[in-house]
Protein backbone atom coordinates (compact mmCIF):
# COMPACT_ATOMS: atom_id res chain seq x y z
CA UNK A 1 0.00 0.00 0.00
CA UNK A 2 2.86 2.47 1.13
CA UNK A 3 4.86 1.54 -1.97
CA UNK A 4 1.55 2.69 -3.87
CA UNK A 5 0.68 5.37 -2.78
CA UNK A 6 4.55 6.59 -3.54
CA UNK A 7 4.26 5.99 -7.16
CA UNK A 8 1.06 7.59 -7.14
CA UNK A 9 2.25 10.48 -5.68
CA UNK A 10 5.62 10.27 -8.25
CA UNK A 11 3.44 10.17 -10.95
CA UNK A 12 1.09 12.94 -9.84
CA UNK A 13 4.14 14.84 -9.49
CA UNK A 14 5.97 14.18 -12.87
CA UNK A 15 2.49 14.46 -14.49
CA UNK A 16 2.20 18.17 -12.73
CA UNK A 17 5.82 19.25 -13.90
CA UNK A 18 5.70 18.27 -17.64
CA UNK A 19 2.67 20.18 -18.02
CA UNK A 20 3.57 23.14 -16.74
CA UNK A 21 6.38 23.02 -18.95
CA UNK A 22 3.98 21.72 -21.67
CA UNK A 23 0.94 24.72 -21.26
CA UNK A 24 3.38 27.56 -20.05
CA UNK A 25 5.13 26.78 -23.96
CA UNK A 26 1.64 26.89 -25.33
CA UNK A 27 0.89 30.28 -23.60
CA UNK A 28 4.14 32.11 -24.35
CA UNK A 29 3.85 30.88 -27.69
CA UNK A 30 0.05 32.13 -28.32
CA UNK A 31 -0.19 35.33 -25.88
CA UNK A 32 3.91 36.25 -26.60
CA UNK A 33 5.85 35.24 -29.31
CA UNK A 34 2.70 35.20 -31.82
CA UNK A 35 2.01 38.79 -30.91
CA UNK A 36 5.50 39.89 -30.35
CA UNK A 37 5.97 38.57 -34.56
CA UNK A 38 3.50 40.70 -35.52
CA UNK A 39 5.29 43.94 -34.44
CA UNK A 40 8.84 42.66 -34.87
CA UNK A 41 11.18 44.43 -37.50
CA UNK A 42 11.58 41.59 -40.67
CA UNK A 43 15.47 40.50 -39.77
CA UNK A 44 14.68 40.57 -35.92
CA UNK A 45 11.65 37.79 -36.22
CA UNK A 46 13.79 36.28 -39.03
CA UNK A 47 16.11 35.60 -36.21
CA UNK A 48 13.95 34.57 -33.98
CA UNK A 49 12.17 32.02 -35.77
CA UNK A 50 15.46 30.46 -37.02
CA UNK A 51 16.94 30.23 -33.32
CA UNK A 52 14.67 30.75 -30.63
CA UNK A 53 11.60 28.86 -31.98
CA UNK A 54 12.78 25.49 -32.60
CA UNK A 55 14.83 25.47 -29.51
CA UNK A 56 11.04 26.53 -27.21
CA UNK A 57 9.35 23.99 -29.86
CA UNK A 58 11.67 21.31 -28.56
CA UNK A 59 10.70 22.00 -25.04
CA UNK A 60 6.96 22.21 -26.15
CA UNK A 61 6.66 19.14 -27.97
CA UNK A 62 8.66 16.59 -25.42
CA UNK A 63 6.53 18.45 -22.63
CA UNK A 64 3.71 17.36 -24.25
CA UNK A 65 4.75 14.17 -24.77
CA UNK A 66 5.82 13.40 -21.72
CA UNK A 67 2.86 14.99 -19.80
CA UNK A 68 0.80 12.76 -21.83
CA UNK A 69 2.48 9.30 -20.80
CA UNK A 70 2.58 10.13 -17.14
CA UNK A 71 -1.39 10.97 -17.90
CA UNK A 72 -1.92 7.98 -19.49
CA UNK A 73 -0.22 5.98 -16.59
CA UNK A 74 -2.68 7.56 -13.88
CA UNK A 75 -5.34 6.71 -15.67
CA UNK A 76 -4.79 3.19 -16.43
CA UNK A 77 -3.18 2.06 -13.29
CA UNK A 78 -2.85 4.19 -10.64
CA UNK A 79 -5.75 7.24 -11.01
CA UNK A 80 -8.32 4.61 -11.98
CA UNK A 81 -8.45 3.56 -8.43
CA UNK A 82 -10.51 6.36 -7.17
CA UNK A 83 -13.24 5.83 -10.20
CA UNK A 84 -13.23 7.30 -13.35
CA UNK A 85 -15.82 9.80 -13.52
CA UNK A 86 -17.45 12.55 -15.69
CA UNK A 87 -14.56 15.31 -14.88
CA UNK A 88 -11.74 13.17 -15.76
CA UNK A 89 -13.27 12.10 -18.84
CA UNK A 90 -13.41 15.97 -19.91
CA UNK A 91 -9.54 16.10 -18.39
CA UNK A 92 -8.43 12.75 -19.98
CA UNK A 93 -10.37 13.57 -23.66
CA UNK A 94 -8.93 16.89 -23.63
CA UNK A 95 -5.85 16.54 -23.01
CA UNK A 96 -5.37 13.37 -25.47
CA UNK A 97 -6.39 15.75 -28.29
CA UNK A 98 -4.18 18.42 -27.29
CA UNK A 99 -1.45 15.96 -27.23
CA UNK A 100 -1.99 15.10 -30.66
CA UNK A 101 -2.59 18.18 -31.84
CA UNK A 102 0.84 18.88 -30.81
CA UNK A 103 2.26 16.02 -32.70
CA UNK A 104 0.52 15.39 -35.89
CA UNK A 105 -0.56 19.14 -36.83
CA UNK A 106 1.39 21.65 -34.99
CA UNK A 107 5.16 20.75 -35.00
CA UNK A 108 5.06 19.12 -38.41
CA UNK A 109 3.70 22.67 -40.01
CA UNK A 110 6.03 24.60 -37.39
CA UNK A 111 8.86 21.99 -39.00
CA UNK A 112 8.02 24.43 -42.22
CA UNK A 113 7.18 27.72 -40.71
CA UNK A 114 11.17 27.60 -38.78
CA UNK A 115 12.43 26.21 -41.96
CA UNK A 116 13.62 22.79 -40.21
CA UNK A 117 12.18 21.04 -43.49
CA UNK A 118 11.05 22.39 -46.86
CA UNK A 119 7.22 23.85 -47.52
CA UNK A 120 4.60 26.25 -48.33
CA UNK A 121 4.86 28.48 -44.99
CA UNK A 122 2.14 30.54 -45.76
CA UNK A 123 0.25 27.84 -45.63
CA UNK A 124 1.65 25.88 -42.91
CA UNK A 125 1.36 28.58 -40.56
CA UNK A 126 -2.25 28.97 -40.32
CA UNK A 127 -2.68 25.33 -39.71
CA UNK A 128 -0.45 25.41 -36.84
CA UNK A 129 -2.08 28.58 -35.38
CA UNK A 130 -5.90 26.75 -35.44
CA UNK A 131 -4.46 24.06 -33.86
CA UNK A 132 -2.16 26.12 -31.46
CA UNK A 133 -6.09 28.20 -30.30
CA UNK A 134 -7.44 24.90 -29.87
CA UNK A 135 -4.85 23.57 -27.66
CA UNK A 136 -5.56 27.14 -25.51
CA UNK A 137 -9.04 27.03 -25.67
CA UNK A 138 -9.34 23.30 -23.89
CA UNK A 139 -6.69 24.13 -21.83
CA UNK A 140 -8.91 25.45 -18.89
CA UNK A 141 -11.54 23.21 -19.27
CA UNK A 142 -9.28 20.33 -19.24
CA UNK A 143 -7.39 21.79 -15.92
CA UNK A 144 -11.31 21.86 -14.56
CA UNK A 145 -11.09 18.17 -15.77
CA UNK A 146 -8.10 17.37 -13.76
CA UNK A 147 -9.46 18.94 -10.68
CA UNK A 148 -12.65 18.41 -10.54
CA UNK A 149 -12.68 14.70 -10.85
CA UNK A 150 -11.84 14.37 -7.10
CA UNK A 151 -14.25 17.60 -5.97
CA UNK A 152 -16.46 17.84 -8.48
CA UNK A 153 -19.11 16.08 -7.10
CA UNK A 154 -22.74 16.80 -8.68
CA UNK A 155 -24.18 15.38 -11.96
CA UNK A 156 -20.77 14.46 -13.04
CA UNK A 157 -21.13 11.04 -11.45
CA UNK A 158 -18.95 7.96 -11.70
CA UNK A 159 -18.36 5.93 -15.09
CA UNK A 160 -16.28 3.50 -13.20
CA UNK A 161 -15.92 2.77 -9.81
CA UNK A 162 -13.51 1.06 -8.27
CA UNK A 163 -14.79 0.81 -5.05
CA UNK A 164 -17.63 -1.02 -6.54
CA UNK A 165 -15.52 -3.59 -8.24
CA UNK A 166 -15.36 -2.06 -11.66
CA UNK A 167 -19.45 -1.48 -11.40
CA UNK A 168 -19.66 0.90 -14.60
CA UNK A 169 -22.64 3.69 -14.50
CA UNK A 170 -24.36 5.08 -18.02
CA UNK A 171 -23.16 8.14 -18.91
CA UNK A 172 -25.14 11.68 -18.13
CA UNK A 173 -26.43 13.33 -20.92
CA UNK A 174 -24.36 15.98 -19.77
CA UNK A 175 -21.02 14.37 -20.35
CA UNK A 176 -22.36 13.24 -23.81
CA UNK A 177 -22.75 16.51 -24.93
CA UNK A 178 -19.41 17.57 -23.47
CA UNK A 179 -17.42 14.56 -25.47
CA UNK A 180 -19.56 15.49 -28.65
CA UNK A 181 -18.54 18.97 -28.08
CA UNK A 182 -15.02 18.40 -27.36
CA UNK A 183 -14.87 16.40 -30.73
CA UNK A 184 -16.43 19.19 -32.80
CA UNK A 185 -14.17 21.75 -31.74
CA UNK A 186 -11.68 19.39 -32.67
CA UNK A 187 -12.55 18.95 -35.96
CA UNK A 188 -12.94 22.74 -36.70
CA UNK A 189 -9.38 22.22 -35.38
CA UNK A 190 -8.20 19.92 -38.47
CA UNK A 191 -10.46 21.52 -41.13
CA UNK A 192 -12.01 24.97 -39.73
CA UNK A 193 -11.24 28.60 -38.87
CA UNK A 194 -10.11 30.14 -35.67
CA UNK A 195 -12.88 32.89 -35.92
CA UNK A 196 -13.12 34.50 -32.35
CA UNK A 197 -9.76 32.46 -31.32
CA UNK A 198 -8.14 34.69 -33.95
CA UNK A 199 -7.26 37.05 -30.81
CA UNK A 200 -5.67 36.29 -27.52
CA UNK A 201 -8.20 38.13 -25.96
CA UNK A 202 -10.35 36.26 -27.96
CA UNK A 203 -9.40 32.70 -27.09
CA UNK A 204 -9.48 33.25 -23.77
CA UNK A 205 -12.51 34.58 -23.24
CA UNK A 206 -13.81 31.45 -25.09
CA UNK A 207 -12.10 28.92 -22.99
CA UNK A 208 -13.93 30.70 -20.19
CA UNK A 209 -16.82 30.03 -21.38
CA UNK A 210 -15.87 26.78 -22.90
CA UNK A 211 -15.01 26.03 -19.24
CA UNK A 212 -18.32 27.12 -18.14
CA UNK A 213 -20.60 25.35 -20.21
CA UNK A 214 -18.51 22.03 -19.59
CA UNK A 215 -18.86 22.87 -15.66
CA UNK A 216 -22.44 22.80 -15.88
CA UNK A 217 -23.09 20.35 -18.37
CA UNK A 218 -21.37 18.46 -16.31
CA UNK A 219 -22.83 18.99 -12.95
CA UNK A 220 -26.62 20.20 -13.87
CA UNK A 221 -27.74 18.04 -17.07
Amino acid sequence: MDNFISLDLLFRWLHVIFGITWIGLLYYFNFIQGEYFKEAEPDAKADATKKLAPRALWWFRWGAMFTFITGVILLATIRGGHGIDGYMVMGALMGILMFLNVWLIIWPNQKIVTGIVEGDAATAGPKALLASRTNTLFSLPMALGMLGSQHGGGGAGSIVDHATAGAASPMTMGLMAVIALIIALEVNAVVGKTGPMASVKGVIHCSVALTVVCMVLLQFV
